[in-house]
C-alpha cells in the first residue's frame, strides 16, 4: 500500500447526507458520494493487512485493498476495472449493500472500519462520470439461447454475463419496467432508478434482450420456454410475504409492505396509482424492524404521517457489539438507518396480540410485551409479560415481517423444479442446476430473502454454469 501508516493518520470519512427537513420533502438521492480527496484519504486508510477478511465480508469477493489502493493513488480508471472484476452493478451495491465487509475489515477490530462502500460508490459514480463504463459485447456469438426468469439483480447478473459469453439472452419480467425489487421495492432515495435504465442500456448494446410484461408461467407456458431456449435460469424473489393472522386482519388499512412501497416508485416514475395507499395524516405501524420496515418509515415520512411507531418482536439487540467474539462475523447490534433519523418511534420485544377498528377499517393495534426464555438446549420460547398489554393508534399497519420464499403458483409448478425444506427452489451452488432438465435457478428464488449483492453473486456463479453446461467449459469467473 502506497501509505502505509494512513490508518494510523486518518480518521474515517463519511458520505455528507442532505438535512432530515430538506431531504423528506423529495424522493431523489440524498447521499453524496466522496470529492475525490475524500475518496484518496479513505483508500489510504486501508491496511495492507496481509490477510484481508473484508474479501471474506463480501459476498462478491471484491479484491478491495487493491482498487483501495488505486484509489489512493488516484488512479481511477484502474479502480473502476478492478472493481468490474468481481461487481457487475457497483452503482447498486454502493448505495444499497449493508457493507459486510466494513464489518469484517481488520481495522474494525479497535478502530473505525475503512469506508469500503463509500468508495465503492466514489468509483462507479466516477467510471460513470467520465465515460469509462461502456458495453463489452462478445467477440463471437455461440448460437446458444437462454431465457432469464426474473430481472432483479440475480437476473440481470446473470444476464450480462451470459450475453458477454456470446449467448442470445431474453430477460423475462413480469412486470411493466425491468429491474425486480431493485425497480419496485428499494424507494428511489436510496436508489434512483435512472441507474438501472443506464445499465439496460449498456446490456442491450451486449446483446440481451428485455421482455417486460412477461409473466412467464401465467401468460407464457413453461413448455414454450422449454421449447424455445437451450438453457433457462429462474431468477425470481422470495415474494411470498410472512403474514400476521391476528384477529382483525382482515380490517381495511393493512398491508403488507411490499403492496406500499412499490405504489410510490411507480408514482415517483410518472404512472398514475389509482386508490395509492398513503400515510398522509395517520398514525402508521410498521411491524418488523428490518431493511423493509425502515424503508417503509422513509416513505411514510415523506408522505406525511402524523406519526410513525415500528415494532421488532425480538430484544433490542446491543448499541456495540462484542468485537472479540464475532468479529470478523456479520455482528447483531442496533443499526440506525437514515429513514430512522427522519423520525419514528421504535420499540422491541413487542408482539401484535389484534387488531380493532370500527367500519371495517383498522383504527387501533393492541399488543403485549414479550421476553424470550431459554430451557435448556431448547430453543428460546417467546412469553408474554403478564400485565404488559397496550393499545396504540393506527390508521395504517405495514406488515414488514419478511418473506417466506417463492411463490409456487404458476412458474414453479409448471417447471415442475423440486424445492428444498425452506420451500425454495433447490440447487446447489456448483452446478446452480434444478431437478428439471436444463432448468437453474440463482438469486433470492434459490436462498430465498437476502442482499442484493448475494443475488449479484448467485446471477453471476449461476451464469459460468450455464456457460459450461452448454459449450463444456467456461471462461466466466465464478
Amino acid at each position: 500500500m502506497g501509505k502505509i501508516t494512513g490508518f494510523l493518520e486518518l480518521a474515517r470519512i463519511k458520505e455528507v447526507a442532505e438535512p432530515v427537513n430538506e431531504r423528506v420533502r423529495h424522493y431523489r438521492e440524498f447521499i453524496l458520494a466522496l470529492t475525490d480527496d475524500a475518496a484518496a484519504k479513505q483508500g489510504a486508510r486501508c491496511m495492507d493487512c496481509g490477510i484481508p477478511f473484508c474479501h471474506s465480508g463480501c459476498p462478491v469477493h471484491n479484491v478491495i485493498p487493491d482498487w483501495n489502493d488505486l484509489v489512493y493513488r488516484r488512479q481511477w480508471r484502474e479502480a473502476l476495472e478492478s472493481l468490474h472484476l468481481t461487481n457487475n452493478f457497483p452503482e447498486f451495491t454502493g448505495r444499497v449493500c449493508p457493507a459486510p465487509c466494513e464489518e469484517a475489515c481488520t481495522l474494525n477490530i479497535n478502530d473505525d472500519p475503512v469506508g469500503i462502500k463509500s468508495i465503492e460508490h466514489f468509483i462507479i459514480d466516477k467510471g460513470w462520470e467520465e465515460g469509462w463504463v461502456v458495453p463489452r459485447p462478445p467477440a463471437r456469438k455461440t448460437g446458444k439461447r437462454v431465457a432469464v426468469v426474473g430481472s432483479g439483480p440475480a437476473g440481470m447478473a446473470c444476464a450480462q454475463q451470459l450475453a458477454r459469453a456470446g449467448h442470445d439472452v431474453v430477460l423475462y419480467e413480469k412486470a411493466d419496467r425491468i429491474g425486480g425489487l431493485l425497480r419496485y421495492g428499494i424507494p428511489d432515495f436510496k436508489l434512483e432508478k435512472h441507474l438501472i435504465d443506464r445499465r439496460m442500456a449498456q446490456m442491450a448494446e451486449e446483446g440481451v434482450e428485455f421482455r417486460p410484461n412477461s409473466n412467464v408461467g401465467v401468460d407464457i407456458p413453461a413448455q414454450q420456454v422449454l421449447a424455445e431456449y437451450d438453457a433457462i435460469v429462474l431468477t425470481g424473489g422470495a415474494e411470498a410475504p410472512r403474514d400476521l393472522p391476528a384477529p382483525g386482519r382482515e380490517l381495511a388499512g393493512i398491508h403488507f409492505a411490499m403492496e406500499f412501497l412499490p405504489q410510490q416508485n411507480k408514482v415517483v416514475a410518472g404512472d398514475r396509482v389509482a386508490d395509492q395507499i398513503m400515510a398522509t395524516g395517520k398514525h402508521v405501524v410498521i411491524i418488523g424492524g428490518g431493511d423493509t420496515g425502515s424503508d417503509c418509515v422513509g416513505t411514510s415520512n415523506r408522505h406525511g404521517a402524523a406519526s410513525i411507531t415500528q415494532f421488532e418482536l425480538l430484544p433490542q439487540p446491543p448499541i456495540e457489539e462484542n468485537k472479540p467474539l464475532v468479529w470478523p462475523n456479520w455482528p447483531i447490534k442496533l443499526r440506525t438507518s437514515t429513514s430512522h433519523e427522519e423520525g419514528v418511534s421504535r420499540d422491541w420485544a413487542v408482539a401484535t396480540k389484534r387488531f380493532e377498528g370500527r367500519d371495517g377499517k383498522v383504527e387501533r393495534l393492541v399488543a403485549a410485551r414479550v421476553e424470550w426464555r431459554r430451557e435448556g438446549n431448547a430453543p428460546p420460547k417467546m412469553v408474554e409479560i403478564p400485565g404488559s398489554e397496550f393499545t396504540i393508534p393506527a390508521d395504517l399497519v405495514l406488515l414488514a415481517m419478511g418473506f417466506l420464499g417463492p411463490v409456487h403458483a404458476g412458474l414453479l409448478e409448471q417447471f415442475g423444479v423440486e424445492r428444498d425444506a425452506r420451500s425454495n427452489v433447490k440447487a446447489d451452488t456448483e452446478t446452480y442446476r434444478t431437478s428439471a432438465p436444463k432448468v437453474f435457478a440463482a438469486g433470492d428464488m434459490r436462498r430465498g430473502q437476502s442482499l442484493v449483492v448475494w443475488a449479484i453473486r448467485e446471477g453471476r456463479q449461476a451464469a459460468r454454469a450455464v456457460d459450461e453446461f452448454l459449450m463444456g467449459a467456461s471462461s466466466l469467473p465464478r
